[in-house]
């Protein structure tokens, strides 16, 4: 019988010989042999206790042991070596156990998800949630006067129904970004007491195939439930850019959404009480099948505000802040010529960040200058510039106000600056848009020809003040603006010697594939030395003509620089002063 000692013992004081001499003179009780731990563990007559490092396996012990009739137990390390094994059995079996549950676990939480993947994210906006009205839809006159008519289509759709009309299935809102697409489609709902159904383009799209296409189907199958209603997709262009595009023909999943809403649009017969509007600043790559009529009916421009809707939308903005009396939003409007209604709501926030900042009550033109300059020409640095530069940022800033008065008249120039922007070598000039090309989307051979000369008067100020060999490369944005419009006039616009033709290299090449695989130019190399000449000969007559301007005006030249270097700002007011009586055109 073995048996096992559970009994502790002090630090070991006996030694090896100790324990053999001990055995011999009949000191000790007892012996508990552990071979595998080599040691020994000894419980003498008097009662103590003791723990002896041996030898492994060692006869002697066991031999002296024997001789003098010592009560000796031997441990059975295999049964400890077999109780470790099945401990660590145990410990890998429920190790195991926890790894299948989890992975179970898992795998039916990502099939729920798999499951749920054809379900639509759209929200469903009640008409008690939708508080947008066309008051709120300031400057946009013409496309408010087409969608009242789909607001009367879901009121009212026998008073057309009635002379043959069909209710319009889509409405495609076009225009560049922050003009009021989602607004217009929010009024719409307010104003018709219709639910509003709203989701991105972007949505339908997952990384696998057929996903697009169910959340298609549950979208116009949830909006059947609640008709009449309006379902509004914003940047349709995700999912709806031309079939067979990109590298390898495009994209599965894409391209099966496309075919999916192509089919619902069919699918919902006429006079249904739902009716899709789409949002898009890219009408161009757009699949034609979208397009066509049955399916977006209508397509409505959303174009950037005029000067009366720009003071409509400050007006609106202006409502939930504490303007000043002495604001006039008139003003305002006028000097933010190209703004979209998103642009004009963050100029009176920061106009209102920046009243906030400096501790007024009330938003003042100090504000809104501010947050103008912060907007259109980027945040003040510290820079510094040394007396020289400044000089030499002066006469560029200067150059291109006064061509700019001579091309355009003065009320083109807003502000002249030499104080250090983010983004600029240190100065700017701020000039007007003008108000008929922005509105109309018309620009005459003329007006990009003086936008050229503008834009190079920089440079003709730094030669004609300093000299050629002296010129530097502060005018270097400019001269690369200058020469996209040049390169644009001779092969996009037809506006050069060369004739009426287009020659843009960049057509087509929209799409990932388009681009990929080139095909050999159908153009002579004789043309392409044609158009490099002739990019050169108007970059140089344009030269040649703002020089000839600055000539004329080097007495107002120095005299508007001088005025610069010592108040480093000149607004509209001092330019339009300082020039009514010295400008020679």
């Amino acid at each position: 019988m073995f048996l096992k000692s559970n009994f502790s013992y002090s630090n070991s004081n006996s030694s090896y010989s100790d324990l053999l001499l001990d055995i011999d003179s009949g000191n000790i009780q007892a012996i508990y042999f552990y071979p595998r731990r080599r040691e020994v563990n000894v419980l003498y007559k008097n009662g103590e206790k003791d723990k002896i490092p041996i030898l492994y396996n060692d006869q002697l012990i066991l031999e002296k042991a024997s001789e003098n009739k010592v009560e000796l137990t031997v441990n059975n390390s295999s049964k400890e070596s077999s109780a470790a094994n099945s401990f660590a059995s145990l410990g890998l079996f429920l190790i195991f156990l926890v790894a299948i549950v989890l992975i179970l676990k898992s795998t039916s939480n990502l099939a729920s998800r798999v499951l749920g993947f054809g379900k639509n994210k759209s929200k469903f906006i009640t008409i008690e949630d939708v508080e947008t009205r066309f008051e709120d839809v300031a400057g946009l006159p013409e496309a408010e006067e087409e969608l009242k008519e789909v607001i009367t289509f879901l009121k009212d759709p026998t008073k057309y129904t009635n002379l043959g009309a069909k209710v319009p299935k889509g409405v495609l809102l076009i225009g560049p970004p922050g003009t009021g697409k989602t607004l217009l489609a929010k009024a719409i709902a307010g104003e018709s007491g219709v639910p509003f159904l709203s989701i991105a383009a972007s949505e339908f799209v997952e990384l696998f195939v057929g996903v697009g296409a169910s959340r298609v189907r549950d979208i116009f199958s949830s909006a059947k439930e609640k008709s009449p209603c309006i379902i509004f997709i914003d940047e349709i262009d995700s999912i709806g850019r031309q079939r067979g595009s990109g590298f390898g023909g495009g994209n599965d999943e894409r391209e099966q959404t496309l075919n999916q809403l192509l089919t619902e649009l069919d699918g919902f017969p006429d006079n249904s009480g739902i009716i899709v509007i789409a949002a898009t600043n890219r009408p161009d790559i757009l699949d034609s099948a979208l397009l066509r009529a049955g399916r977006f009916d209508r397509k409505i421009e959303v174009m950037l505000p005029d000067l009366d809707g720009r003071k409509k939308i400050l007006s609106v903005h202006s409502l939930s802040k504490p303007l000043s009396n002495n604001v006039d939003l008139g003003y305002w409007a006028s000097r933010t010529v190209g703004f979209s209604g998103a642009d004009l709501a963050n100029l009176l926030n920061e106009s209102a960040i920046h009243c906030a900042r400096e501790e007024s009550k009330f938003i003042n033109d100090f504000h809104i200058e501010n947050a103008l300059d912060k907007i259109t020409i980027g945040l003040r640095t510290s820079k510094i510039v040394s007396p020289n530069m400044k000089k030499i940022i002066a006469y560029n800033e200067v150059g291109r106000a006064i061509v700019s008065a001579v091309k355009n008249g003065v009320d083109s120039v807003d502000k002249i600056t030499i104080l250090p922007r983010s983004g600029t070598l240190g100065g700017y000039t701020k000039l007007n848009p003008d108000e008929d090309v922005i509105s109309s989307g018309l620009i005459s051979k003329k007006s990009l020809l003086s936008k050229i000369e503008i834009a190079l008067a920089g440079r003709a100020a730094e030669i004609i003040v300093f000299g050629e060999n002296e010129i530097t490369q502060c005018s270097i944005n400019d001269i690369s603006y200058a020469t996209n419009i040049v390169r644009e006039m001779v092969t996009k616009y037809g506006f050069s010697i060369i004739g009426p033709i287009s020659i843009d290299s960049e057509t087509g090449d929209i799409f990932i594939g388009d681009g990929v695989f080139k095909k050999k130019s159908s153009i002579a190399e004789n043309t392409y030395s044609r158009i490099d000449n002739e990019i050169i000969n108007i970059s140089k007559v344009s030269l040649n003509n703002s020089i000839d301007i600055l000539y004329k005006n080097r007495f107002l030249l120095d005299k508007l620089v001088d005025i610069l270097l010592n108040q480093e700002t000149i607004d509209k007011r001092i330019f339009k002063k300082e020039t009514s009586d010295f400008l020679k055109v």
